[in-house]
């Protein structure tokens, strides 16, 4: 750094402290006062004895500390002023955040309504999720009667990502679409967590417990937890298909549609205080996900971001400082 670049970088820290020099600069000029006469002998001794005393020569060679004094005062001042006038570059850190999603592992998610079928286009958006979480711990749980733990929260994106692609609604024990007990069990895998900045996406295309799903997202929301959704499916739907292939029927023959209801998943976001996307527009949900984590509980390092900030130069000034006390404390100085 040239002198000029030094001169426009430089200032202080802590400028109130230089408030402190022209007060001490006062106490050390009212300590000199009125210590003034304390060396004087000649008021009270004979001024036929001074010259054989000698006091006059032993009080101008005894060296004043009040200049010395000003001085590491003032140095002190300096240093607790801050003076910089260099920047460190030092790596950033952001507040871990926990990310639960919730997979909707019921047989409509095997309709066909968008290509190859809702689940691998929702096995798909997880993964680009996934992708996005960085820094995120990620858990993941899959319903449909029941809510099932696939994993739970972890940094390990590598190992999540791979126990997707078996994740379909044939391997469920039991046919379903009850939301609500997998939003209480993304709960639970959250308070366990303890952590302030929680997300809960869930990945759907609808659920029959709209009530207690709703009380559910409102209770998270009330925690602090948002609460996001991603609908899988289109609104004209398509036929459901059973577990042996065929179409399945209503009482008059007539083949059950799977229907993408966005009104309810919107209804569902705005409740848990979250946003509400189709697939189409995940991207959006992904930079929603990525903004600054709302608190800074147990921070961690974020990768490849460094923060620069001025370095306190007032530490050169402490060998002085400790020079010139050492110097005022020897004995007849004060």
């Amino acid at each position: 750094m040239n002198f000029s670049a030094l001169i426009n970088s430089f200032h202080f820290l802590r400028p109130l402290w230089l408030i402190a020099l022209p007060l001490l600069w006062l106490l050390v000029y009212w300590l000199a006062r009125r210590h003034k006469g304390d060396g004087d002998w000649s008021s009270v001794i004979d001024a036929e004895l001074l010259p054989s005393l000698r006091l006059d020569a032993a009080s101008v060679s005894g060296m004043r500390p009040w200049p010395w004094l000003a001085l590491l005062w003032s140095l002190a001042a300096l240093a607790l002023a801050g003076p910089s006038w260099e920047r460190n570059e030092t790596a950033a850190y952001r507040a871990p955040a926990d990310w639960v999603f919730v997979l909707d592992l019921s047989p409509s998610m095997a309709a066909k309504d968008i290509a190859p079928n809702r689940i691998t286009r929702a096995r798909y958006a997880l993964d680009d999720l996934l992708g996005a979480s960085h820094d995120a711990r990620v858990a993941l749980v899959a319903f449909s009667d029941e809510p099932y733990t696939v994993t739970p929260l972890t940094q390990d994106v590598a190992t999540v990502r791979a126990l997707l692609p078996p994740l379909a609604p044939d391997i469920m024990p039991s046919p379903g679409d009850h939301l609500a007990p997998a939003l209480n069990q993304a709960e639970k895998l959250l308070q366990a967590a303890g952590n302030n900045d929680q997300r809960i996406v869930v990945l759907t295309d609808g659920f029959d417990d709209p009530a207690a799903v709703l009380s559910a997202a409102a209770k998270l929301k009330a925690r602090g937890v948002t609460l996001s959704v991603v609908g899988i499916g289109t609104a004209g739907g398509a036929p459901l298909q059973n577990a042996d292939g065929r179409f399945a029927k209503d009482a008059q023959g007539r083949s059950l549609l799977a229907r993408l209801d966005a009104d309810q998943l919107q209804q569902l976001a705005k409740t848990g205080g979250g946003g509400y996307v189709d697939i189409a527009q995940l991207p959006r949900l992904i930079n929603y996900l990525q903004a600054e984590p709302r608190s800074a509980g147990g921070a961690i390092a974020a990768q490849g971001i460094e923060v620069s900030h001025w370095r306190d130069g007032g530490v050169w000034l402490l060998p002085a400082l400790l020079l010139l006390a050492g110097l005022l404390a020897r004995r007849g100085w004060l």
